[in-house]
């Protein structure tokens, strides 16, 4: 069996993408994340994996700080109807990830293309953006352009738009 971890940095440099893996302590929260993190340049992200009402499944980035409304997010992601959380163990199964190391790179594992990556559209003037390579004791960071060739090489086209923000019932923060 091939390690997940060991497949992700191949397809990095099979794409030219030089990535730098910076120590980072095991946290499950963005607020974790934050009192953990040091000094790291970049922007940080939260990953979301949502399903719509038919099952499909949504890889949500957002920046660390961004409120999505959970009421609204479906019509700019192309879903169908209110979104919630998948399980855990969807997670799990699909993206062979534990909770707390959610990343888009997980893509990668997701072999029958189930999921949609649906990414702010304001992330995409960041220097660099800075993700869980498959494990939450460690960060990367990559370039808008490469995140989006990395998606487009497991298959799919990554959604960019705007997710909203709203704060109110039905939020996210």
């Amino acid at each position: 069996m091939t390690d997940p971890r060991a497949q992700l940095f191949r397809r990095f440099e099979d794409l030219g993408i030089d990535v730098k893996v910076v120590p980072y302590p095991a946290h499950r929260t963005v607020e974790e994340g934050k009192a953990l993190r040091g000094d790291m340049p970049g922007t940080f992200t939260k990953n979301l994996l949502l399903r719509d009402k038919k099952g499909r499944l949504f890889l949500i980035v957002a920046h660390e700080d961004q409120a999505l409304d959970l009421k609204t997010l479906h019509k700019r992601v192309g879903a169908n109807g209110r979104m919630g959380f998948a399980p855990a163990d969807r997670v799990e199964s699909v993206l062979g990830l534990v909770p707390g190391a959610l990343t888009p790179l997980a893509v990668l594992n997701d072999d029958r293309c189930l999921v949609t990556v649906a990414i702010e559209a304001g992330l995409m003037d960041a220097e660099q953006l800075n993700f869980h390579p498959l494990v939450n004791t460690e960060s990367i960071g990559l370039k808008p352009a490469e995140l989006l060739a990395f998606v487009a090489s497991c298959g799919r086209e990554a959604v960019t738009t705007e997710l909203g923000g709203m704060a109110g019932t039905g939020s996210l923060k």
